[in-house]
C-alpha cells in the first residue's frame, strides 16, 4: 500500500472508507518495544527501499524508533536478520551468504529445453 510519503510499504496499512480515519505500520505496531509510529515517520523510512531491493522471505525487519538529539528528528532504524542462517545481517539490501548460495545451486540445476 502507498505510505504518506509516496512509496510502497508492505507493512503500512491504511482505510479510510466509511468515514474511517485508519493509518498503522504493522511492522512497527507489531513489535513490542518498537516505540509509537506518526505518519511523519514514512517520509525517511528504509523499509520500503530494503523490501524492493531484497525480497528473500528468511529476512526479518525488526524496527525501533529513535529519537535524535534534544528530542528532535524522529526515525526508524532497521536491524535485519536471517531466520535461516540465525545471524545478524549487516547489509540487508543484499542479504546473507547463505540464502545468496542456495539461489546459485538452483541457477545451475536448471535446464533449458
Amino acid at each position: 500500500m502507498r505510505t504518506p510519503a509516496g512509496s510502497e510499504c508492505p507493512h503500512f496499512y491504511a482505510d479510510f472508507q466509511r468515514a474511517r480515519h485508519r493509518q498503522e505500520c504493522r511492522l512497527i505496531d507489531r513489535t513490542p518495544g518498537a516505540g509509537h509510529w506518526t505518519p511523519d515517520l514514512c517520509a525517511r523510512c528504509p523499509v520500503p527501499r530494503l523490501v524492493m531491493a531484497n525480497a528473500c522471505p528468511h529476512l526479518m525487519l525488526e524496527p525501533r524508533v529513535r529519537v535524535g538529539i534534544l528530542g528532535l528528528g524522529r526515525r526508524v532504524e532497521i536491524t535485519a536478520s536471517c531466520t535461516k542462517s540465525l545471524e545478524t545481517v549487516t547489509e540487508p539490501e543484499i542479504g546473507c551468504s547463505l540464502c545468496h548460495a542456495d539461489l546459485g545451486r538452483l541457477g545451475e540445476n536448471w535446464e533449458v529445453v
